[in-house]
């Protein structure tokens, strides 16, 4: 079951930073899950886990995280093409 939360705040999180971003028009719900968890950890690793909690995801750092991997990825992306 706790992965099913961690899939489901990791979709929040990611649509959130694809938002801030602006860039979450053109990333499916996969890619919002993806970079939601992978931001979480990209977060918590370099912001440590303060913070209000959910499903084992410290909120703000992983928000943050997620915004960073967002707007790498996407001028990754934008170079590339």
């Amino acid at each position: 079951m706790h992965w099913i939360w961690v899939i489901i705040v990791g979709a929040i999180i990611g649509a959130l930073a694809g938002s801030i971003t602006k860039k979450g028009e053109a990333m499916g719900c996969v890619s919002n899950i993806i970079a939601g968890i992978v931001g979480s950890a990209l977060g918590e690793a370099l912001l440590g886990s303060w913070g209000p909690q959910l499903a084992g995801m410290a909120i703000i750092p992983s928000l943050i995280g997620a915004v960073i991997l967002v707007v790498i990825v996407s001028f990754v992306v934008q170079k590339l093409n």
